[in-house]
């Protein structure tokens, strides 16, 4: 692609960090991972930080942390990347989808209450393209009704709800580092959390169900392999370093797509900023008006050498969701997963990149029409 849909930002420093761990003697579960930890916890206010293999694994260990299993449900959204809904199989529990808000498209608080049911056990509030969801609402419904609130915020590291963190709003928060993300770790996440005890039973869940107390061939529980090299940690550490510089290199991009496409009537452009809060650019996801041919307009973007994304495929229309194809009550999901594209979006995406992108998508929507 002329102008890829992503791309890391890695200076100097990181390629640095990350040749100092491969001079030491210590590749995994060492003082550098430790270093990780301890800045993403302070970074979101919270006294501890688990760092793991990817944001899928973190959202297991949450699930299976909490002794989620056979017959419970958790309410999320379809609107979101698959991992949210497979973390919830993996233990046997039942994803119950809910539809999302037609602005944000975060999940709608409204329709949560009436998908609770006695065997409902929490509830994924998934802030989704960095958007925070509507915590208060989540978090009031979550309190009448027992339930537990996991923050899926791996999308939204650095972004801000009524003064407080994403990810260290719900009972756990998990952030991930894919080289898409606003700071990669080339593969990794962080589960974050102020309970002390799921803390502990995470850090032992993610080394094969080892707690400190334990020798290396004692396993107290069942665990799995969810760690994450020092090399990784590396990496991320410095890319910490530079997340407040990251974010606004990203607010930037968005800014600059918001002024270009804003006299674009038939694109429906994405929420520049919040009342209450901050939103950390993941991707640009614009809608197309309603009657255009959003697959075309995708394959002249790729033709033209302009990458761009379906931002995102309903997970019960997923072929391994067969059995939630026909779940009802998600009209919005499926009329305005239909109608986006995700544009190019990274760190250092130029002013002539962007004229661009935008021109090309101009041309092929008045096409469309």
């Amino acid at each position: 692609m002329k102008i890829p849909l992503s791309a890391p930002d890695i200076t100097e420093a990181e390629i640095e960090a990350v040749v100092a761990v491969l001079r030491s003697s210590r590749l995994s579960l060492g003082p550098v991972t430790e270093q990780f930890e301890a800045q993403v916890a302070a970074s979101v206010s919270v006294p501890h930080a688990i760092a793991v293999s990817s944001g899928t694994a973190g959202l297991h260990l949450c699930i299976r942390a909490l002794d989620i299993g056979d017959g419970d449900e958790v309410i999320v959204p379809s609107f979101a990347f698959i991992a949210v809904a497979n973390a919830i199989r993996y233990e046997r529990a039942m994803p119950v989808f809910v539809d999302i808000d037609p602005v944000t498209l975060n999940i709608d608080p409204r329709r949560i209450e009436e998908a609770i049911t006695p065997r409902t056990r929490a509830i994924m509030a998934v802030h989704t393209f960095g958007v925070p969801a509507e915590m208060s609402a989540i978090l009031e419904i979550a309190a009448r009704h027992g339930l537990v609130v996991i923050e899926d915020a791996c999308e939204a590291i650095g972004a801000e709800y009524e003064g407080r963190k994403a990810g260290s709003i719900g009972h756990a928060g998990v952030f991930a580092f894919y080289p898409n993300k606003q700071i990669t770790t080339g593969e990794g996440g962080v589960v974050v959390t102020r309970d002390e005890a799921f803390a502990r039973r995470i850090r032992a869940l993610r080394n094969q169900g080892r707690y400190e107390t334990d020798d290396w061939f004692q396993h107290s529980e069942l665990g799995y392999n969810y760690r994450i090299s020092e090399i990784h940690c590396a990496l991320g550490l410095a890319q910490m370093m530079r997340l407040e510089e990251i974010l606004k290199k990203r607010e930037g991009v968005a800014c600059a797509y918001q002024e270009r496409l804003s006299r674009c009537v038939d694109v429906v452009l994405p929420p520049g900023c919040l009342r209450d809060g901050r939103i950390s650019w993941f991707v640009y996801v614009v809608r197309l008006a309603r009657g255009l041919n959003r697959d075309a307009i995708m394959r002249g973007m790729t033709e033209a050498g302009i990458g761009c994304g379906r931002y995102f495929a309903p997970i019960h229309l997923q072929p391994g969701y067969a059995e939630w194809r026909k779940a009802e009550g998600l009209t919005v999901t499926v009329a305005e997963a239909q109608r986006t594209i995700a544009l190019p979006f990274f760190n250092n995406l130029g002013s002539e990149a962007i004229e661009e992108v935008c021109g090309r998508l101009e041309e092929l929507v008045v096409k469309s029409l």
